[in-house]
């Protein structure tokens, strides 16, 4: 649920808002419709309630051609709801109400096995219970599958987690959290990967918004990938786009650098448009764009 105002309120005050709108979302979902509208074969594993939200949803994840076999609804809680103030310059505050998102399950994730087993890239993020993302990263390095984690919203990762992750992709904040350090350039980004590749992580790709983003490997690979200039209308699930198209980009086994460019102008392009899922562009969208710029 959005509402557009020229400045986020500060606490205690009240603004006159601009345009509200209400599009499906949650993180997990429009990694899930990112990566579909760029062309991969996505399945979603997730809780819904019992209720419109919920089916508003499911409904969003079939046009998108997504298979929602392995979606399931709670009995006792309502689909999760976030609450999304963007200002004029385009930046955002959410709250989130969970709900459904944490009746999702480690017997959700075994009925998913076969599922899992075959797929090539496995995308989470943190928004369903931290036991769930642990026992799928354990499950994927059996399946020799990339793991990739989004620690969004962040929490502390367990060495359990930390172990299995092939990918991790931080934002400023969350690297930050995990870390200590502030990124503002490559060289704090630098810092900032060596720490998380001495907890075992083998890559970090970490976003630093208007300036791009920053890959390194554990072999001493390290790369900055400059951003898109775009004029911003929502960030909202600029993040998401991102890690959607990163995780498309890698089933379809692009080289690292054409990856994370064609993530950079996946979420570019995004920025563009008001909304979380609405926002998230088509495969020949960004290729053009990408030849344009």
């Amino acid at each position: 649920m959005i509402m557009q105002l020229d400045k986020i309120p500060f606490p205690g005050e009240t603004l006159i808002g601009n345009k509200f709108s209400t599009a499906a979302g949650g993180k997990g979902a429009n990694q899930a419709v990112a990566a579909a509208r760029l062309g991969g074969d996505v399945s979603f594993i997730g809780c819904i309630g019992n209720d419109q939200l919920g089916e508003n949803s499911l409904k969003v994840l079939k046009t998108n051609n997504i298979d929602i076999k392995y979606v399931s609804k709670s009995k006792t809680n309502p689909s999760g709801v976030a609450f999304i103030f963007v200002d004029k310059e385009g930046q955002n505050c959410i709250g989130v109400a969970s709900g459904a998102n944490f009746d999702l399950s480690i017997d959700h994730i075994e009925n998913a096995k076969d599922l899992l087993s075959d797929s090539k890239v496995i995308l989470t993020q943190l928004e369903t219970p931290m036991d769930v993302i642990e026992y799928v990263a354990k499950l994927s390095k059996n399946f020799n599958s990339t793991f990739i984690l989004n620690p969004a919203p962040y929490q502390i990762l367990s060495d359990d987690l930390i172990k299995n992750i092939d990918i991790i992709t931080p934002n400023r904040t969350e690297t930050r959290q995990m870390t200590g350090i502030d990124v503002t350039d490559s060289k704090t980004a630098e810092h900032a990967s060596n720490i998380l590749h001495d907890k075992g992580i083998e890559t970090v790709i970490i976003t630093i918004g208007k300036k791009g983003a920053f890959f390194s490997s554990s072999n001493g690979q390290i790369l900055m990938v400059d951003p898109y200039k775009v004029k911003a209308i929502d960030t909202t699930a600029a993040g998401d786009v991102f890690n959607g198209a990163i995780a498309y980009a890698i089933s379809q086994d692009r080289g690292l650098r054409a990856s994370i460019q064609f993530a950079n102008a996946s979420a570019a392009l995004s920025v563009t448009k008001l909304g979380a899922i609405p926002s998230a562009p088509k495969n020949n969208e960004v290729e053009h764009f990408i030849k344009i710029n």
